[in-house]
Parts: structure tokens; C-alpha cells; sequence
């Protein structure tokens, strides 16, 4: 078993942006990319910002035992981590990097155990968080109002990761995490 980096946060914390970063610094990552049920937004394109399944075809693959997690996030929207993905990821030697909704990283984590680190990236007030979601303009206002209600379950749970990263500086939160994964890593 290879080492995997988790990251989990509520819808606008800003989890793919510092993952974005470390990317770049990390060679030795290689990203998994989770599958969903719901229609790309904006630029998404398929096998690179997820898979994207229709429901049905979703529901088959979890009942061939293809996820090693899923999450029914919103009524008929899932995602999973695609047991496929991780194969791909161990079978090049490289540490697998996960993108993940709050319950899918505490299962991912408890999966792995030692081998994952988990980090929860936290927005500064759950007032900056409506107004990130709010700018990027991807969502309705019935969507944002989910996203909130969501998210305020989802900020409960930051204990039980292995790291919080507060994200209300970008670049010191990328250095915050950077150390702490290379203490992880022991790079």
C-alpha cells in the first residue's frame, strides 16, 4: 500500500485551489479523480475534473463494488472515489491525492489509517465561505443556500481529521499545508 493525501472542506473553502498549488510543488503526487452523477459546470471536462456518470450507470458501478467510497451528496448527485483510480495511482509508485466531500474523507481515512493523511481546509467565517460560493457564480441561489446549510454540518466534523488548514490567506495556507505533508512524507 502506497501513502495518500486527503483533503476534505466544504463547497468553497478553497480544497482544489491549494491542491492546484501543491500540485505543482509535489512531483511525486498524482491526482485521483472522483466520479459524479451530476452534469460538468463551466470548462469540467470528463477524465480530467471527474468522470462524469449518469445516475443509472453511477448506481451500476457501486453495485459491481467499483467505489471504494460514495456519497449520495444531494438528493440524485453522488460521488466516489473510484477503486480503478487508486490502482492507477499505486501501480506508477506515486502518492495518491484526493479531492473529497467531508464524509468521503473521513472514509477514505478510515480505510487507509496511517497510510493517509487527512486535512480539513476550514474558511475563515462561514460568512467568507457564502461569499465565495456567491462570486464564483457557478450555482443558483437555491443551490448556494444548500451548499450553506451543508456546510455548517460539515465544519462540526473538522476535528476528527488530521490537520485543519484555515484558508484565509491562500499562500500561507499553502505553506502550512506543504509542511505538513512533507513531515508526512518525511521529505
Amino acid at each position: 500500500m502506497g501513502k495518500a493525501i486527503l483533503f476534505s472542506a466544504p463547497s468553497g473553502c478553497g480544497k482544489t485551489t491549494i491542491i492546484g498549488e501543491l500540485m505543482q510543488y509535489f512531483d511525486c503526487f498524482d491526482f485521483s479523480i472522483s466520479a459524479t452523477s451530476r452534469k460538468p459546470r463551466g470548462e469540467e471536462r470528463d477524465g480530467v475534473d471527474y468522470h462524469f456518470l449518469s445516475h443509472d450507470e453511477f448506481m451500476r458501478r457501486v453495485e459491481a463494488g467499483d467505489f471504494l467510497e460514495w456519497e449520495e451528496v444531494y438528493q440524485g448527485t453522488c460521488y466516489g472515489t473510484l477503486k480503478s483510480e487508486v490502482k492507477r495511482i499505486w501501480d506508477s509508485g506515486r502518492v495518491i491525492v484526493f479531492d473529497v466531500d467531508v464524509n468521503g474523507g473521513r472514509n477514505i481515512k478510515r480505510y487507509f489509517g496511517d497510510d493517509a493523511l487527512s486535512i480539513f481546509v476550514m474558511p475563515p467565517s462561514i460568512e467568507v465561505l457564502e461569499q465565495r460560493l456567491r462570486s464564483r457564480g457557478t450555482d443558483s441561489e437555491e443551490a448556494i443556500v444548500k451548499r450553506l446549510a451543508r456546510s455548517a454540518e460539515e465544519l462540526k466534523q473538522a476535528p476528527l481529521f488530521d490537520r485543519t488548514i484555515v484558508n484565509d490567506d491562500l499562500q500561507r495556507a499553502v505553506a502550512e499545508t506543504r509542511k505538513v505533508i512533507e513531515d508526512f512524507l518525511h521529505v
